[in-house]
């Protein structure tokens, strides 16, 4: 389903929309808290935040133009806002400096992990059609908005979102048939 047409329907207090949004989301962001806050269970609940002030502000999604830009600045801030109360409070601190140590000892091992995803990631963007590779590099690389995207190569608005939709949907037909499936689940549906 086109993204436009999903946060439509969750606009509209579709709750089976919701929770396709929920799934397609919460991987990714717990993902990206984890690096920001190194415990799993504050990132969890940070995540739980961040896709529950969706739901509750779902009037609004609709006019977001760049989703993705918006939904890491959304869990950015929230995880900076956990540091910065977590800074006041010393127990807190020492649980998260705790888990911060154990952290850094798999780090190496999820730096290979890392590594190996980033190259099967080039990889499939490099097999994208050279038009679609250029409209998701900017998306991804750039931050820039669907709108942006379509003035800056004059195309349709339509037509930039179809080629992200399809990007994405190759890339991660292409990350599940050549990653080991155990890196495809740590990355998109932890």
């Amino acid at each position: 389903m086109p993204e436009k047409s999903l946060l439509q329907l969750i606009a509209e207090g579709d709750e089976n929309a919701y929770r396709s949004f929920f799934y397609e989301w919460q991987g990714r962001l717990f993902h990206y808290i984890r690096t920001i806050i190194k415990s799993p269970q504050v990132a969890e609940e940070v995540v739980m935040d961040v896709l529950t002030k969706c739901w509750v502000g779902r009037e609004l999604l609709p006019r977001i133009d760049n989703l993705e830009g918006f939904m890491f600045r959304i869990a950015y801030h929230r995880a900076i806002d956990f540091l910065r109360a977590a800074s006041r409070d010393p127990k807190l601190v020492d649980l998260l400096m705790e888990q911060i140590e154990t952290a850094d000892a798999a780090a190496a091992d999820n730096l290979v992990i890392s590594k190996e995803y980033d190259e099967k990631l080039r990889e499939a963007i490099g097999l994208l059609s050279p038009q679609r590779k250029k409209v998701y590099l900017l998306s991804r690389e750039k931050g820039l908005s669907h709108k942006e995207i379509a003035s800056e190569l004059g195309l349709s608005k339509n037509t930039v979102s179809n080629h992200i939709t399809e990007s994405q949907r190759f890339i991660q037909q292409y990350l599940t048939e050549h990653l080991n499936l155990v890196l495809v689940f740590i990355f998109f549906y932890k």
